[in-house]
């Protein structure tokens, strides 16, 4: 099988699964559960999670990567240890505390929800940016330097690039657990698939529990997929232009 044949297996299979629950969901539904697993509140549900898990995700990047990039840097290596504890505070919290102390400060909401998942997603990506920049080789950092690089030139054209496997491993377990974790954000007001999680539960609703969950795990496998692919991707084109 060809490498673009093989790229088109994991998401027709999901494509599938997802066609697979919602036809289950939709045609068994009784009456009362008929509204909940509309086509339409069911796109709803997914677009509300994706938002949430984009927007803590990207903002655990743009607040993780240049922490545990300046956490690398000499003297200020000190910094690793203090960083590291804070993000581990974050996500040693029980979701649900850290979801109610933000709820205490912004109310509910959106907002709310971004907030708690960003906490507890800042881990995963601080940590491996720490580890992927420290296990750089550094014979590698020194010949750039030979080459009269800029301390800047050596992060971004040497460093970074040699880290980034790492570096995205990082991002895409926080992804990955952020939609898991953001079933939570239904408990704020922020709307997901919790809801339908929620909504099964509080009334018995079997197949509208069943629903939310199965549509949860897809988007986390889709999730792990799309990040996996872009991953090995940007390492080919490296690999292409360190050979050229």
């Amino acid at each position: 099988m060809t490498r673009p044949l093989r790229l088109l297996v994991a998401p027709v299979l999901l494509a599938g699964a997802v066609v697979g629950v919602v036809l289950w969901a939709q045609r068994g539904a009784a009456p009362s559960e008929a509204g909940v697993l509309a086509t339409g509140q069911l796109v709803e549900r997914v677009r509300e999670h994706v938002a949430l898990c984009a927007v803590s995700t990207g903002l655990a990047v743009v607040a993780a990567v240049p922490a545990g990039i300046a956490a690398t840097r000499p003297g200020l290596r000190r910094l690793t240890t203090p960083l590291v504890f804070l993000a581990n505070v974050g996500q040693s919290v029980p979701t649900v505390a850290v979801l109610a102390l933000a709820f205490s400060v912004t109310g509910i909401g959106f907002r709310t929800a971004v907030i708690g998942l960003w906490a507890y997603s800042l881990l995963p990506v601080l940590r491996n940016t720490v580890a992927g920049l420290a296990g750089v080789d550094p014979d590698a950092v020194e010949a750039a330097r030979g080459m009269g690089m800029s301390p800047a030139q050596v992060l971004v054209r040497v460093e970074l690039p040699l880290a980034r496997p790492v570096i995205l491993a990082g991002i895409r377990t926080a992804a990955v657990v952020n939609v898991g974790t953001a079933a939570l954000a239904t408990f704020v007001g922020a709307g997901g698939l919790g809801d339908l999680i929620t909504t099964g539960l509080d009334n018995q609703r079997d197949r509208i529990l069943y629903t939310g969950a199965a549509l949860t795990a897809l988007l986390a496998l889709a999730v792990d997929w799309a990040i996996g692919t872009l991953s090995s991707r940007g390492a080919q084109s490296h690999r292409a232009g360190t050979d050229s």
